[in-house]
């Protein structure tokens, strides 16, 4: 049997058994879920209701009532919702660590097959655990590559995309002497730096640290900080790029001012509407000796232990949402990466398999680690330091101490 077909027959199977439970729900058996979820797109809502409705049609006696929040709202409204002790059973936001830590939610292993489970990415999986048990359900995924001008890299006689730092090098200072747009687009600036500079300390090994401990001041991370330095000290970067922000950056990659960016998915659709000519490659991010390596990001479906006991119909939910054909197409339409195998399997979109062959190298920020917010704040505020004149050494230890103090 395929894993859709098992999949379908869970649910199929589970349907049954909610029809027949009363558990969680009114005196005639019916049960009410309630569902908080943060809006990506003019599409989230439509998305939601249609699988909602596809759900509720499959098991009687269920109803999801769901509510849309946008991203700037939504964490003062389950922060309010929880205080007052009426969270959602079901939410969908970025973050779920805070909620572990004040037992609030129930674990994967209590609400869906161990088949579930396992088909998620094991490094999204893993991301969404704390102590080894995991919470969080793995919603949509974003990781990171590098975008290449093609026309701009034929022009300066660069025959293949870089894979390494030293390739990198040479081919932004090919394209930086031969063309009139720059090498390297190298956004330092506060709007996502820490992701910026993130990607390069993964390609030289290092990283942010561990939910346990943040170390930002590690030799490899200032072998990357003194790489970066050096692309800009060497003009083959924009000149600004200590206050540069990554999403104006982009758009002039997209207009073609720059040879190569590191880019994420919805890339492709801002290409698509404002330079579809843009003759353009997705390609792995360059590191210092080659290793396949990715900053992920990925948001969650968490569900709330509350005084009613729904594991059943969650549970049901959960498992009807993450079957390929209902799963792909809420991701796709978002335009984001799915972070399940079977997802990544059955997968059409040509245009996303350079990202979806990096999401088993992906690594995550410690965002599980409560000082990881002021570890990134520092980063966004400082990190732009290195192209300043100042020592990336210095820059790092006082990022770190900030951290350390926080």
């Amino acid at each position: 049997m395929t894993r859709r077909s098992r999949a379908t027959a869970l649910v199929a199977a589970t349907a049954i058994a909610l029809t027949a439970c009363s558990g969680g729900g009114s005196d005639d058996g019916s049960v009410e879920l309630t569902m908080l979820a943060a809006s990506y797109s003019d599409n989230t809502k439509k998305l939601w209701e249609e699988v909602i409705a596809e759900f509720e049609d499959a098991n009687p006696g269920v109803t999801v009532n769901l509510e849309i929040q946008s991203w700037e709202n939504i964490n003062d409204v389950i922060r309010t919702r929880v205080q007052t002790n009426k969270a959602p059973d079901i939410l969908s936001i970025d973050t779920f660590a805070g909620y572990v830590e004040d037992d609030l939610l129930y674990s994967a292993d209590e609400l869906v097959s161990q088949e579930t489970i396992d088909d998620f990415q094991d490094s999204f999986r893993e991301n969404a655990s704390v102590d080894g048990k995991q919470y969080g359900f793995p919603l949509i995924a974003s990781a990171r590559a590098l975008f290449v001008n093609d026309d701009l890299l034929e022009q300066a006689g660069v025959e293949e995309p870089p894979t390494t730092w030293d390739e990198l090098y040479d081919a932004a200072k090919a394209i930086t002497e031969s063309t009139d747009a720059y090498g390297y687009g190298l956004p330092l600036g506060s709007e996502e730096s820490q992701a910026e500079a993130g990607i390069w300390f993964l390609g030289a090994g290092g990283g942010y640290g561990t939910p346990d401990k943040i170390t930002v001041d590690t030799p490899q991370n200032l072998e990357a900080a003194r790489f970066m330095k050096r692309l800009y000290d060497d003009g083959l970067t924009q000149p600004d790029a200590g206050a540069t922000q990554r999403t104006p950056m982009l758009d002039q990659f997209i207009q073609g001012k720059f040879g190569m960016a590191m880019g994420l998915p919805p890339i492709v659709g801002m290409i698509e509407e404002k330079n579809p000519d843009l003759n353009y490659s997705i390609v792995d991010i360059p590191t210092k000796d080659g290793e396949k390596v990715t900053l992920g990001v990925a948001d969650h479906l968490m569900a709330f232990r509350n005084d009613e006991d729904k594991t059943e119909e969650i549970g049901a939910f959960l498992e009807f949402f993450y079957q390929p054909e209902n799963y792909l197409k809420f991701v796709e339409t978002e335009g984001f990466l799915p972070v399940t195998k079977s997802g990544a399997e059955e997968s059409t979109d040509e245009a996303m398999k350079p990202f979806l062959e990096l999401l088993p190298h992906a690594q995550f920020y410690p965002s599980t680690n409560p000082a990881w917010a002021t570890a990134q704040a520092a980063m966004q505020s400082q990190i732009g330091l290195i192209v300043s004149g100042d020592d990336p050494k210095q820059v790092l230890s006082a990022i770190q101490a900030e951290i350390d103090n926080a």
